[in-house]
C-alpha cells in the first residue's frame, strides 16, 4: 500500500467520521447546547476535509504513483 492510497483512505475515513459525528450531535434530542456547537464545527470540518480530499486527488494524479 502506497502512501498516496493510505492518505486517500485516511482522509475519506476522517470525513465520514466527522460528518457522522456532526449529524449525530445535531439530530440527537436532549443533549446540552454544547453538542450543537460541536455538531456544526464537525460538519464544517467534514466539508473542509471533503474539499481537501478532492483537491488532493486532482493534484496527486500526476505526481505520485
Amino acid at each position: 500500500m502506497s502512501l498516496k492510497f493510505f492518505h486517500i483512505g485516511f482522509i475519506g475515513f476522517c470525513t465520514l467520521f466527522s460528518l457522522g459525528f456532526g449529524a449525530w450531535c445535531l439530530l440527537a434530542n436532549g443533549l446540552p447546547s454544547m453538542f450543537s456547537l460541536m455538531g456544526w464545527l464537525s460538519v464544517i470540518g467534514g466539508i473542509t476535509l471533503l474539499v481537501y480530499w478532492f483537491r488532493f486527488l486532482k493534484k496527486s494524479k500526476d505526481v505520485i504513483i
